[in-house]
């Protein structure tokens, strides 16, 4: 049953790589559950994870690591499919595309058995344009104090530098315009008014402190860690690829601190500061939470937004999917101290485009 049990986990990843646009993904998936019910090399690359939970996508570990094998030069055969390493894929190409990725688990998989270890783990930039309209959006209702960015699941902490990054939409743009991270397209049909106004009353912000947490951080100037971030962005997705580059590259030159904690312990050690707005924000993440520990972090962020004030304001700003009927729709919503949550916009899960609600 275990076995039967990864098969039906590897294709429901493979549907979900085929409506994200990533037909290369969908076509070795498909294969590669045939592959394991076979007893085939991805039945031995992922021996003892055949039954492990869902939310481990066992699946995207092992995609992981073999991208991480093309990107360094490892997998020749392979890496003329891959777009990430100058390649290009067709749907023709899946048989041989195949016939490379099968040869390529069955070599190398001492070196794969590694990331089958480790947690996929992806530092979206795309997402940060949902968190800078949250910002901007308190911000403005807070009378543009410094800010205090604190980060909940920061992963590399790319995102934490947000306001440094540049994001471009028909009748909008907003951050430096030599910015190495493009945020382009960013809004269906047109920022909303409150972002468009938010912007136009705070062309820039003051951040005077960035601070995040993870369970596992990785260091961005670290090449393995960079490695890491570079290999989980799927390789058809060149141009999350490119804002990645161009994070990493901003990265290099501004600092912050990511500390290893979970996000409730980490809270707990967050108070409000005079004559500073402090925004918590974080973005697809919760759902790697256990319940238990979501109740803590909740409990926490109560306390925080308590603890505010005028002259010390508390945000909250999340993107994260909400279940609504058979679908998962992501949201971006905010509170800013006491008050109620808001719902400000809705996006596609990797933030670009976003739409108002």
């Amino acid at each position: 049953m275990p076995r039967e049990q990864a098969v039906a986990a590897i294709r429901r990843q493979a549907r979900a790589c085929a409506h994200m646009d990533a037909g290369l993904y969908a076509d070795l998936l498909t294969r590669a559950a045939a592959d394991v019910l076979a007893g085939g090399p991805c039945a031995a690359a992922i021996a003892g994870y055949e039954d492990a939970p869902a939310d481990d996508v066992v699946s995207l570990r092992l995609l992981g690591g073999v991208h991480a094998l093309v990107l360094s030069g490892l997998a020749p055969e392979l890496a003329r499919f891959y777009p990430s390493a100058g390649g290009a894929y067709r749907a023709a190409d899946a048989p041989a595309c195949w016939t490379a990725f099968r040869a390529i688990v069955e070599a190398e998989r001492d070196t794969l058995s590694g990331w089958l270890r480790r947690p996929p783990q992806t530092n979206e930039v795309g997402r940060a344009n949902l968190l800078l309209a949250g910002l901007l959006h308190a911000a403005h209702e807070t009378g543009g104090l410094p800010v205090r960015l604190v980060e909940l699941g920061a992963s590399g902490g790319l995102n934490l530098r947000a306001d440094r990054f540049r994001v471009e939409a028909a009748d909008f743009t907003w951050g430096p315009a030599d910015s190495p991270v493009r945020l382009p397209d960013a809004w269906r049909g047109g920022a909303p008014g409150w972002l468009r106004e938010a912007a136009g009353a705070y062309p820039r912000l003051s951040v005077v402190e960035r601070l995040g947490c993870d369970l596992t951080p990785l260091d961005p100037g670290d090449l393995d860690d960079a490695l890491a971030l570079r290999a989980y962005v799927w390789p058809e997705h060149t141009a999350r690829a490119a804002r990645l580059a161009g994070a990493l590259e901003l990265a290099r030159r501004l600092p912050v601190r990511v500390v290893t904690a979970g996000a409730a312990d980490f809270l707990a050690g967050i108070t409000p500061r005079p004559g500073t707005l402090t925004v918590v924000w974080h973005s697809v993440m919760r759902q790697y939470v256990p319940v238990e520990e979501w109740t803590r972090v909740t409990a926490e962020l109560d306390r925080l937004a308590a603890a505010g004030s005028a002259d010390a304001p508390v945000a909250h700003v999340s993107f994260e999917p909400h279940p609504r009927e058979a679908r998962n729709d992501f949201q971006l919503r905010a509170r800013l101290g006491t008050g109620p949550e808001r719902l400000l916009a809705e996006a596609h899960p990797h933030g670009l485009p976003a739409w108002p609600t």
